[in-house]
């Protein structure tokens, strides 16, 4: 359904900032409901010139765009939710998106798939992961400010295990919402309840249910064995980053690479730009294929070869056992060092 929506919701978006983003002036406080209209005129007449309010804060053509895409996952995800009332329809998923717009680039990313540039050998970051780890304190601050909607069952505090009730009254590491080090307190009764975060890398866990905390869908999700429901925690929104292309000189071994969380499972993003070497060096800078080559070699790279014992990497580790899904989009035309 994202697959087949989300991009439609991005374009009504953008739709009618068309006009705007194309005039180099920038853009206007307030959109007038029609052309003409009273009221679409001037009013600041109505705020005197001393006032505190006076000062107007700078608002870039690129927040906005920014913005259209923050509010198409938004009302994507609102989507499922009514369609899921009517159809029984159950489920959820990650997103990543590019959009090219006016010369940049701009990654969304809502979950644990992720993107890189790979320019000149040079590896530049354009999305994160968001797992139960990453936003550990956005979580807890959610759980500190709403403790309804840990039913009693859970705590928002972290510690290094689980605690035991054998441990009541003595003093352990933890941290909080606010905290990125540790300390010691004193454990109470409350303290015995599971922990919203818990486990480390790909076991961790919120709400000791799911292990991504951005997403699309799973309105009706719940806590294991509970009624509690997971969705306030997990976020529809997605972090937006943008790379602006006219800044740089691209040549046709430039490239975006976006994966799913099976291809960074088992794949750095050094290996990611090693094959990305090794396979455009071996076509024609004017041959398109090299692009799909490039896709093929990092997806049966990241699922292995079948040995004795399963799935293996060169390393012998496993391969990786989950979806893998590669994009590569080239961002220097082919043949073109512009």
């Amino acid at each position: 359904m994202a697959s087949r929506l989300l991009h439609r919701h991005i374009r009504e978006q953008l739709k009618d900032l068309v006009e705007i983003l194309q005039d180099p002036s920038p853009p206007p406080l307030c959109l007038p409901s029609t052309p003409g209209a009273p009221g679409s005129s001037d009013s600041s007449h109505l705020v005197g010139p001393q006032s505190c309010w006076s000062s107007q804060k700078e608002v870039t053509h690129e927040s906005l765009v920014v913005g259209a895409i923050e509010n198409a996952f938004q009302l994507m995800d609102e989507q499922m939710a009514r369609e899921r009332r009517g159809h029984q329809v159950e489920g959820g998923c990650c997103a990543l998106v590019v959009v090219y717009l006016l010369g940049k680039v701009y990654v969304a990313n809502a979950g644990d798939s992720r993107a890189i540039i790979v320019r000149n050998g040079e590896i530049i970051p354009m999305s994160r992961e968001f797992t139960p780890e990453t936003e550990r304190q956005r979580l807890q601050t959610l759980g500190f400010l709403k403790p309804e909607l840990l039913g009693g069952e859970f705590t928002h505090l972290e510690f290094p295990r689980r605690v035991q009730p054998k441990e009541l009254g003595q003093r352990m590491l933890y941290r909080d919402q606010n905290m990125t080090g540790w300390a010691y307190k004193k454990i109470e009764l409350e303290d015995l309840r599971f922990p919203l975060v818990c486990g480390e890398g790909k076991k961790a866990r919120m709400m000791a249910t799911i292990g991504v905390t951005r997403g699309l869908g799973d309105h009706n999700l719940r806590v294991c064995s509970s009624t509690l429901p997971i969705k306030p925690f997990l976020s529809s929104f997605p972090e937006v980053r943008v790379y602006d292309l006219t800044q740089y000189e691209h040549c046709p071994d430039d490239v975006l690479v976006l994966g799913t969380d099976g291809l960074w499972d088992v794949t750095s993003d050094c290996e990611v730009a090693a094959t990305v070497d090794r396979v455009l060096s071996a076509y024609e800078p004017n041959d398109p294929s090299r692009y799909t080559a490039l896709a093929q070699a990092l997806v049966l790279g990241a699922r292995g070869t079948p040995r004795d014992r399963g799935w293996r990497l060169p390393n012998n580790k496993l391969g990786s056992g989950d979806d893998i899904s590669v994009f590569v989009i080239p961002l220097g035309g082919p043949g073109s060092y512009s």
